[in-house]
């Protein structure tokens, strides 16, 4: 039986500040799931790359149901998140994820 094992983080000053994007972009191949976090400015054509993550598949799945449960929490405590229709993504538009389904990782 695994035991609860408690890590301790090590937050820097510099990281813990954080970059604002607004722009995902994620790709996968065989053994990794690539994403690139970036931020696109109106009027800038283009789109400054401000952190790269790279996460086995069974880590990005972790990842994901991660994700879906804070969101859950946090529509319960504060309200539906909506996405207007017309900022909606088609599939494998970049805006808000996509990207190539195979990369060269």
């Amino acid at each position: 039986m695994e035991e609860n094992r408690k890590i301790e983080i090590d937050l820097s000053e510099e990281v813990a500040q954080g970059n604002y994007i607004n722009l995902a972009i994620i790709a996968h191949s065989l053994s990794e799931f690539i994403v690139d976090f970036a931020t696109v400015l109106p009027g800038v054509p283009k789109a400054k790359v401000k952190s790269r993550i790279i996460l086995t598949p069974e880590h990005a799945k972790r990842l994901l149901l991660s994700l879906q449960e804070n969101i859950t929490r946090y529509e319960s405590n504060v309200g539906k998140i909506e996405i207007p229709s017309s900022q909606r993504p088609l599939p494998g538009d970049f805006p808000l994820g996509g990207g190539p389904k195979i990369g060269e990782a």
